[in-house]
């Protein structure tokens, strides 16, 4: 995707050192001008996106906003009309270190699997910037946030159930005795 047509943008820095991982060109260092300076990196052959550690949330944060419904069917077909079925799975070196990047969903059901890099950021291939674009108006993110509510619960439920054995409330005498005799059977026969 050519940003002209969706962003106005700036180049500030022709040639970074940073290589694109699929072209092997160095990226150019371009400013979106959100608000103030928004440097990322871009391919100007492959129309790749790079950017440091938190700035896909903040331009995300930053184009889309006042989204408070969840459309499940646009997110579907969102998916379903982005999908590539032509793209070949393959591991990208880093732009910056060059070793080979973590592949990962961005977000739960966001149909957008990121190359990342854990210590120097995240590359987005042609077209997957406005993807999450489209997905984050349909409410992805706040069903993102949903699920992952859900699951913190959960979590916090299970470990509530499993922390005390069954029938003893938690922090009772019934489970430091328990705790003890269990700890002296295992080192006796262990």
């Amino acid at each position: 995707m050519d940003l002209k047509s969706r962003h106005p943008y700036s180049i500030t820095l022709k040639q970074s050192e940073r290589l694109c991982p699929h072209c092997e060109i160095p990226l150019q260092t371009i400013d979106l001008n959100l608000n103030s300076a928004f440097l990322i990196e871009r391919c100007e052959n492959c129309f790749g996106l790079f950017f440091d550690p938190g700035e896909i949330d903040i331009l995300l944060e930053s184009t889309v906003s006042n989204v408070f419904a969840i459309n499940r069917q646009h997110l579907d077909t969102i998916n379903q009309d982005r999908y590539r079925t032509d793209k070949k799975v393959k591991y990208l070196k880093c732009p910056v270190c060059r070793v080979l990047m973590n592949r990962r969903v961005f977000a739960s059901r966001s149909g957008v699997v990121i190359d990342q890099c854990g210590s120097h950021g995240i590359w987005l291939d042609n077209g997957e910037i406005t993807h999450l674009m489209e997905w984050k108006k349909a409410g992805g993110q706040l069903l993102h946030e949903q699920i992952i509510g859900k699951r913190k619960n959960r979590s916090q439920t299970v470990h509530e159930y499993t922390a005390a054995p069954s029938g003893y409330p938690v922090n009772s005498p019934e489970i430091d005795l328990f705790e003890t005799v269990t700890s002296l059977i295992g080192r006796l026969f262990y």
